[in-house]
């Protein structure tokens, strides 16, 4: 069963608990339109609505399960996802025929798609878009990108970033999120394509742009699930990605990089100085310290004014070490395990930076994930005798996730 499957009814229970999964058993009979994929099981279950539920199996973290429910939109393994993981182990037997099923399906859809002249393609698409909106302006922006013309670019992106029609008396409530992420996402295609195409000054511009519209919005937008908030990583990725294929002047990305920082955006995923430095060179550096030694004397006790100090610091040891100056840095640990226990200090920055990586992404898998490796970082500060800094340091993480409901949960129930 396990071998074919990938997963266990001890699994299923695991995830969602006795109670959840004692009335998944009930549900059996609700599940319809089951899909199967190498690593993917859809399908949709009826309750007091039809819900849609995906399970999907991960190499490093398991089983997980998604379904459209209230229950399950607030990050949990519902009884809907149960019952479909029960039908799946039930037709563990069929699970190869059922497989083969689905990757027919799709090939014969790629043949019947591949035979259509342009003309019926065409007519295929402009039908689509007449009943659906946000495909129409999903292909409008893929339309100016091709064309790389600005105006309608800005155009485009602003549409899309908009929470107008996701919105409820002008807040995106938790179970709009999601869609709302998913037409924000075009914004992170366009800035990608415009680089491809050897537009990447555009594309800087472009991305900018939605990194502020993203901004703008997201005190509107309930995320608690960090839909959004993966959205904003991947425009700070594709920023700068576009960057490094036309690298802009070190003054202004500077001055841009210090206005983000210290400004409007702290809800989003903040850029990291460290990932520009060699972008910034020590000209664009000494750019950002003077800007930073500038907000510090207006603002000495600001948050923001702090990290970005820090982050100036972080910045300016990295570059040093590249150049070959010497400049000591923590050696880091060969993976996010315990590293070194004789060398705390090294160890802690190798968490950091697997926390750093958690952090945009979903889901209880990940997020006790996260919990475990704060409680090593909790350990080696206490090896170090600076729990205080331990403290600031999560109080500022559950403060930058706060929207994500799951997680705090997940963290109080680990003490932290």
């Amino acid at each position: 069963m396990t071998s074919s499957a990938g997963f266990t009814e001890d699994d299923l229970s695991g995830l969602a608990g006795p109670r959840s999964f004692e009335r998944g058993r009930g549900y059996r009979d609700a599940v319809a339109e089951l899909d199967v994929g190498a690593e993917r099981f859809t399908a949709v279950v009826s309750g007091t609505e039809a819900y849609e539920v995906v399970l999907e199996l991960d190499a490093e973290y398991g089983l997980s399960g998604e379904c459209d429910c209230p229950y399950g939109l607030d990050g949990n393994f519902c009884k809907h996802c149960v019952a479909v993981g029960l039908v799946v182990l039930e037709k563990w037997h069929e699970l190869p025929r059922l497989k083969a099923e689905a990757t027919a399906r799709a090939g014969s859809l790629e043949s019947w798609l591949g035979s259509r002249s342009r003309e019926d393609l065409l007519l295929l698409v402009r039908e689509l878009m007449d009943g659906d909106r946000t495909l129409r302006r999903r292909l409008e922006l893929r339309a100016a990108t091709a064309q790389a013309d600005p105006a309608q670019l800005r155009s485009r992106i602003t549409d899309l970033l908009a929470v107008g029609r996701f919105s409820r008396y002008g807040y995106v409530e938790y179970a709009d999120a999601q869609a709302y992420a998913l037409q924000a996402g075009e914004a992170v295609t366009a800035v990608r394509a415009l680089t491809a195409e050897g537009q990447a000054g555009q594309a800087i511009a472009l991305a900018r742009e939605a990194i502020r519209l993203l901004g703008r919005a997201y005190d509107r937008i309930d995320d608690s699930a960090g839909c959004v908030g993966g959205v904003a990583a991947d425009l700070d990725e594709a920023h700068l990605e576009a960057c490094r294929s036309a690298p802009p002047d070190r003054a202004e990305l500077a001055d841009w990089l210090v206005d983000r920082l210290l400004g409007g955006h702290d809800h989003l995923v903040e850029a990291e100085l460290a990932d520009y430095r060699d972008l910034l060179g020590g000209p664009g550096l000494r750019r950002v310290r003077e800007r930073a030694e500038e907000a510090a004397r207006r603002s000495p006790a600001g948050r923001a004014e702090k990290d970005l100090m820090k982050q100036l610091a972080k910045a300016e040891r990295a570059l040093a070490r590249a150049a070959g100056k010497g400049v000591p840095g923590p050696r880091p640990p060969a993976g996010p395990g315990p590293g070194d226990p004789g060398r705390p200090g090294d160890a802690l920055e190798g968490y950091r930076r697997a926390i750093e990586r958690l952090g945009p992404l979903t889901g209880d898998a990940r997020y006790r994930e996260l919990a475990r490796l704060l409680r090593e970082v909790r350990s080696c500060h206490r090896a170090l005798g600076t729990e205080p800094a331990f403290a600031a340091e999560l109080a500022a993480l559950r403060a930058d996730h706060r929207r994500k409901r799951n997680l705090l949960r997940i963290l109080d129930e680990h003490g932290l």
